[in-house]
């Protein structure tokens, strides 16, 4: 959403701190205030510096204000209170967001920086007589990740515990805030925001995008109609302002009290999330999976990426992302409207468009224009000749493969689950053939059903190109079998030995099986597990070298055993 920037006046300015200034809802806070009054902005986070992109016009807007004075960064930690003083000395206003990197600290460190730094930040803002402090908290902190919260108000308790333990020291921390109102002078409130998105964002939208670049946002969980609150960032940025404004002019209503923020359009979870693959080109989620189904599929997935040490695996907010779409969770903001004077500037679709549109120029053009790519020239296509049989089983055309199909499974049934013999089965099939083409071709006109065609004589005769091809082909098989067997004979080739022996092996374990129940499943994985390995080429490749390293790992670790283990003995 574009606006004017109005024109500073420095004697009327105000001097306020934002905390967390780099992070996503802190950026946004940074530029709304920028634009929106006279306001001298000290941007604080833990980062040494304040990272810019100078071709995007938003981080250009604060490079200016940096330039010109308006705005100032400065490194801090929370856990430190002297640090937190020499920041917000001399500012009116403080609005409190946690640093940029918490999703990537580990519990210890989220307790010491949430909960403790809450304590320091009210503690520097007594001492330094800062008036208004605003802090940003969560929805979050009433959901347990079990019930459905249906358009509740801020009277609203947790039914027990929260959904994990950064949403409880994120309630703990609005709780020490909300408690330091009105002593000392500092006027406290805090908003709950749900579901933030937006440009930059690295939460909710971030964790459907790398799905999206993997191909893994084909799977519902549940029945897909639960209901959710969003908030785009811009919004919340602005609710800030209006509530640092509202401490002063309605302190009795909003000084130590919590506000719900959102965007006041609730909408179907799933619905939301296909919007957002929707504008960034790719497939809306179709395949509808139970509860308790994707419950253990989670679960499996948590388990093998704990064996595996998959370190980029965040468990965290995978389980946040899973109960949000399958629970409701709506919000009412009356209180905001009423108190600190919210209503949402930026809509539901609006915020929906502005993040599509910051987010089709990164990573996924590239994934998208690979994704073609690799479909037309894949590894499943390569393997099965890139002629007919690949086009046939990995569906490039569903007419042809749909008619292959039907008619492998004729004959499947025909032969091998009708009680006749091969004989038998033979000569019914000439039978029934020969009972057609007398139909098509030798019954009165009439009587068909299409216009028949005289074919000439040349379409039953085969070209001498063909003829030569077709000896070349026999001929090469013949003379690669003696070779094979030549190799074999004289032990030279290990390799295709153990190959062929392999073969025989599982060619025994088949036979001893029933050959009708072998074939008919070989047919269905014919037509499947290549299919499923394009579709999936990337994930599967992926595992696959995970795999590989995890047991030549292991096998290192065991051939660094034995010596000690026979020195031992």
């Amino acid at each position: 959403m574009e606006m004017e920037v109005p024109i500073w006046n420095s004697q009327n300015s105000r001097s306020c701190v934002v905390l967390g200034g780099q992070g996503f809802v802190g950026r946004s806070l940074v530029l709304r205030l920028l634009k929106v009054g006279n306001w001298i902005v000290r941007i604080a986070d833990y980062a040494q510096s304040f990272h810019l992109d100078p071709v995007d016009r938003n981080d250009s807007l604060i490079c200016d204000a940096i330039s010109s004075g308006r705005a100032s960064y400065h490194h801090i930690d929370v856990r430190d209170t002297s640090l937190i003083c020499k920041v917000i000395n001399g500012s009116s206003t403080v609005f409190y967001l946690e640093r940029s990197d918490i999703q990537q600290c580990d519990v210890s460190l989220c307790h010491a920086i949430i909960v403790q730094g809450a304590r320091n930040v009210t503690k520097a803002c007594r001492e330094c007589k800062v008036r208004k402090l605003v802090y940003n908290s969560t929805a979050d902190v009433v959901f347990d990740g079990s019930h459905d919260i249906v358009n509740v108000d801020e009277s609203f308790l947790c039914h027990g515990k929260v959904e994990d333990a950064l949403s409880d020291f994120k309630a703990q921390a609005e709780a020490i805030v909300l408690s330091a109102n009105n002593i000392d002078g500092v006027l406290t409130c805090a908003l709950r925001p749900s579901n933030i998105f937006g440009p930059r964002d690295t939460n909710l939208v971030w964790f459907w995008t790398r799905l999206a670049k993997y191909g893994l946002t084909k799977i519902i969980a549940g029945s897909g109609d639960k209901i959710s609150d969003f908030t785009y960032v811009e919004n919340v940025a602005h609710a800030n302002i209006c509530a640092s404004e509202a401490l002063e002019t309605q302190r009795i209503f909003v000084g130590g009290k919590a506000f719900f923020i959102t965007n006041e359009e609730p909408i179907q979870f799933w619905e939301f999330v296909s919007m957002i693959l929707d504008g960034l080109r790719c497939p809306r989620p179709l395949i509808k999976l139970p509860v308790k189904v994707a419950q253990y599929f989670l679960a499996t997935i948590k388990w093998i990426s704990i064996k595996l040490e998959f370190k980029k695996f965040n468990h965290l907010q995978l389980s946040r992302v899973f109960n949000l779409s399958i629970h409701n969770r709506t919000f009412k903001c009356t209180a905001a409207r009423d108190h600190i004077g919210y209503s949402p500037i930026v809509t539901l679709d609006e915020g929906i468009s502005l993040t599509i549109n910051s987010l089709t120029h990164l990573e996924l053009e590239s994934y998208l224009t690979r994704c073609g790519n690799e479909k037309r020239h894949s590894k499943a296509h390569k393997l099965l000749g890139s002629g007919k049989v690949a086009k046939i089983l990995l569906w490039r055309d569903m007419k042809v493969t749909l008619t292959w199909l039907l008619v492998i499974a004729f004959l499947f049934y025909w032969f091998l689950l009708s009680e006749r013999t091969l004989i038998s089965s033979l000569a019914k099939l000439l039978q029934l053939v020969t009972v057609i083409l007398y139909f098509c071709f030798m019954a009165p006109i009439k009587m068909c059903l299409f216009t028949k065609k005289d074919q000439p004589a040349s379409w039953f005769q085969n070209s001498e190109s063909m003829a030569k091809d077709l000896v070349t082909f026999m001929t090469y098989i013949w003379n690669r079998g003696v070779l094979s067997t030549k190799l074999l004979a004289q032990g030279r080739d290990w390799s295709r030995c153990s190959k062929i022996l392999l073969s025989v092996y599982l060619g025994k374990i088949l036979m001893m099986r029933s050959v009708t129940g072998t074939l008919g499943v070989a047919m269905i994985i014919a037509f499947t597990i290549f299919y499923v390995y394009e579709q999936y080429e990337l994930q599967i490749d992926a595992l696959s070298r995970v795999l590989h390293r995890r047991v030549k790992k292991l096998m290192i670790i065991e051939n660094q055993n034995c010596p000690n283990t026979s020195k031992t003995r």
